[in-house]
């Protein structure tokens, strides 16, 4: 990729190929923070509904100086209009099939088979039926699928970007340290328990507060209440994350919120619980 196809890509990036995408990996071998062609390939890997398009999202974030404008530029219209169109012209060639009238074909029965090989057979079976039960639930999931955000969720966008805690690496010279601090830590503790010993032990009362006399503060019982925030990019967020019990949740509220697709979320629900299942 030259400096002339690069800088078109930078005016025109609804009009990048799959082999410009690739070229681009190239290029960010050799140059990782490179923050326009990271951006550049997202939009790539979006127009090709790619599973990679995910995890490049959370890199690109990583690599970017503001989020905000990464934000702005994958909710952006401009962004998500080659995905638009490429589900239309999709959704078209799948009307336009011709749909000819099935013929049942009823295989052969085979009369002699033993015992232990039916006994395999069904086993094999029942196994076979299970992955494509767990397949069929990740395909209905769409699991892997680009994650698509709007202007005004901002909270998906950055629920998506957490990333899990990384534990320190304790050293073999830090041990004696970390033993001694575990030591003074414990003292510590134990003197202020202590102190909560006593402070029970004296019986302390609140005074009443008298009938009609007006509160200082109101408590919010909704403080950590996210039904508001709740979206259906939220919900996929999770799942993507695995974070099945989430995503059960979240569906439980879009199906509050909205009532008219509730047979929708409440099958997601049983598909999300049979991954859930498969995965203990």
């Amino acid at each position: 990729m030259n400096v002339t196809d690069y800088t078109y890509l930078i005016n025109n990036p609804n009009t990048i190929t799959e082999k410009q995408t690739l070229a681009l990996e190239k290029v960010l071998d050799e140059f990782p923070y490179f923050q326009s062609a990271r951006a550049l390939r997202l939009k790539g890997l979006y127009n090709e509904s790619s599973f990679k398009y995910n995890s490049a999202l959370k890199v690109t974030a990583a690599h970017t100086t503001d989020r905000a404008v990464l934000f702005d530029f994958i909710s952006s219209d401009d962004f998500n209009a080659i995905q638009k169109e490429l589900f239309k012209k999709k959704a078209t060639e799948l009307l336009s099939i011709n749909v000819i009238d099935s013929i049942e074909i009823i295989p052969h029965k085979l009369e002699s088979v033993t015992n232990t090989f039916e006994t395999e057979t069904n086993d094999s079976e029942d196994i076979q039926a299970i992955n494509e039960t767990v397949g069929t639930a990740e395909e209905k999931l769409e699991l892997g699928k680009p994650l698509e955000f709007s202007k005004n969720e901002t909270h998906s966008f950055q629920e998506w970007l957490q990333l899990s805690r990384i534990q320190p690496i304790i050293r073999d010279s830090e041990t004696t340290n970390s033993t001694t601090t575990s030591k003074s830590e414990d003292i510590s503790k134990k003197k202020k328990e202590a102190i909560i010993d006593k402070f029970i032990q004296s019986n302390p009362k609140i005074p009443a507060i008298k009938p009609g006399t007006p509160s200082n503060f109101n408590i919010d019982i909704n403080k950590d209440d996210t039904t508001s925030l709740m979206t259906e990019t939220l919900a996929k967020v999770y799942l993507e994350q695995k974070k099945y019990q989430k995503a059960i949740q979240a569906y439980e509220i879009l199906i509050l919120k909205y009532p008219e697709k509730s047979s929708f979320f409440a099958d997601r629900i049983a598909d999300i619980k049979i991954l859930q299942q498969n995965n203990n």
